[in-house]
């Protein structure tokens, strides 16, 4: 392979991409909640709960929220084949691929400049997922491959590997991105001890050679019984004879119990910072599968819906690392929640989308039980949760576009006037900012640049009045049923207007009426194979 060769996941169907329509959200005042009282200055209650297909939802999301979120944190469905009964091996595959492609190029747009992401997968799909990610992000912006430990005890029924962890890939917006630092332990604080009672507390004996040529750092030097001591062959000393003498005598050279030991350059514990996160992480830090399993039942003792939720200590983890307090955290996997409910309890703002009707039986009364301060498990206790804040929540709106009984594409009967203007405003570009005061300016692109948006049929007087109103200074989108300028010219006539009939300006932009791209798989059509077509594991990789 040449050096100007990409290495590149191919797989069936990669080049068919989904024209996705951007629908409007519909906040349902019914389903939002709050705290009865404020808890503190600090309470968030803009967080977002969304129903409705994850794809169609983070399309949603991207005119207004495009660069503004911190950290993205999913849990996807793992693709381990119980979903995939109805196909061969390289058609699901395929399938999984493409829609967790389609996925993972919204979020990167979503995510701000000092964003990441971060997936939790097993070993059937991380090393393509990895690839997959790679093409996306760029493989610059790969951090790392975090092994959770999920697994509290081995399953000796296994036929051949008793698997006991998962994988959690983290990619970044931009290849300098800097993890958090997370705060100091116990378990690290106890390997510094105080073995000569030096007044500035324990210490650790830091090694003082390196492998690193040092032009000062060949030397001997005589320890306190008068041995002598120099750096193993091909090595250094760390610092200087000078730099060594003068920490030696501040006390800072441990020469061993007996002054007969190397050198040894002292690195106090009340100097050292915080802890740089690590790449393993045991059960006992951020907890395994039982442990979610049983903060689960703590909050709906008599349901055993979810097989395999993530343990709320395993999310306050990814947040301390990837956020600050008041930064946005999305999940568009919501699952039981536990994003949501981590992210509000550490003070984040976040974002929740999920399709199935566990929104509404286990999303929403968990939401309930923090925001209210009843939920005291999972990291409860560790940030001394108290309650606050809310959320709102809203559910995708039908498609903008539907067929007539003769065929022929329409509005959508259940889209009002509002509705219609919001949605026309984000497919043309426009921010949705209907004035009170003037009729014609239902959205803007510039200080200048507005749309307006009617169902009627506009006459050549009613466009000049139009015309008018907006003057010579300012432009206007029209967007309307039809128009009638009979002999007329209309960009001589309306030179500051640019008007369309709808829904033909829009019919070629989306996949109007589709509802579901989502990865519940074993619904789709199965791929129909060609005569001599490879499979896809005949050359995944070229």
């Amino acid at each position: 392979m040449s050096k100007k060769q990409k290495l590149e996941l191919t797989w069936i169907g990669k080049e068919n991409r989904p024209q996705l329509e951007p629908r409007i959200l519909l906040e349902d005042p019914a389903r939002c909640y709050h705290a009865a009282h404020r808890m503190s200055d600090k309470d968030i209650f803009d967080n977002r709960l969304i129903f409705g297909d994850n794809l169609l939802a983070l399309k949603a999301l991207e005119a207004e929220f495009s660069s503004k979120v911190k950290c993205v944190f999913i849990d996807p469905p793992y693709n381990t084949g119980s979903a995939f009964t109805h196909y061969d091996d390289g058609v699901e595959h395929s399938i999984w691929l493409s829609l967790m492609r389609d996925r993972l190029e919204i979020i990167r747009r979503l995510l701000s400049e000092d964003g990441s992401l971060w997936i939790t997968i097993d070993d059937n799909e991380a090393h393509y997922l990895k690839v997959l990610c790679d093409e996306v992000f760029g493989r610059a912006n790969f951090v790392c491959n975090v092994i959770w430990e999920k697994a509290d005890s081995p399953r000796n029924s296994a036929r051949q590997f008793s698997t006991d962890h998962d994988h959690l890939l983290v990619y970044s917006k931009l290849p300098d991105w800097i993890p958090r630092k997370l705060a100091r332990t116990d378990a690290a604080n106890s390997i510094y001890a105080n073995q000569d009672n030096d007044p500035r507390g324990a210490w650790l004996p830091g090694d003082p050679y390196a492998n690193k040529p040092y032009s000062k750092g060949q030397y001997k030097i005589t320890g306190p019984t008068g041995r002598e001591f120099s750096p193993p062959a091909g090595r250094f000393w760390r610092i200087s004879e000078e730099k060594l003498r003068e920490l030696d005598k501040d006390g800072r050279v441990w020469w061993g119990p007996t002054g007969n030991a190397r050198p040894s350059i002292k690195r106090y514990l009340s100097e050292v910072g915080d802890l740089v996160p690590r790449t393993l992480w045991s059960k006992d830090d951020v907890g395994s599968n039982r442990t979610s399993k049983n903060e689960m039942r703590s909050l709906f003792p008599e349901d055993e819906s979810f097989g395999t939720p993530k343990p709320e200590r395993l999310l306050k983890r990814v947040i301390e690392i990837a956020t600050n307090p008041g930064d946005l955290v999305l999940d568009s996997f919501a699952g039981s929640g536990t994003t949501g409910a981590v992210a509000h309890k550490m003070g984040r703002r976040w974002i929740m989308v999920e399709l199935g009707e566990h929104c509404h039986t286990h999303i929403i009364p968990r939401l309930k039980k923090v925001i209210d301060g009843e939920d005291t498990g999972g990291i409860s206790k560790a940030v001394i949760w108290k309650g606050g804040g809310g959320f709102r929540y809203y559910r995708l709106a039908p498609s903008l576009l539907e067929k007539d009984k003769w065929g022929n594409w329409v509005i959508n009967h259940d889209y009002n006037a509002a509705m219609l203007a919001e949605a026309l405003c984000k497919l043309e570009g426009f921010t949705y900012a209907p004035s009170d005061a003037v009729y014609w300016q239902h959205g803007r692109s510039t200080e200048r640049d507005f749309v307006y948006v009617t169902t009627a049929s506009l006459t050549h007087e009613q466009l000049q009045q139009l015309s008018d109103a907006v003057g010579p200074d300012r432009s206007l989108l029209v967007l309307c049923t039809s128009f009638r300028v009979m002999g007329i010219n209309a960009a001589d006539a309306y030179p500051n207007l640019t008007v369309k009939k709808i829904p033909n300006q829009v019919l070629a932009r989306c996949e109007w009426g589709h509802d579901d791209y989502s990865l519940q798989v074993e619904n789709l059509p199965k791929e129909p194979h060609k005569p001599g077509q490879r499979s896809l594991f005949d050359g995944d990789e070229t």
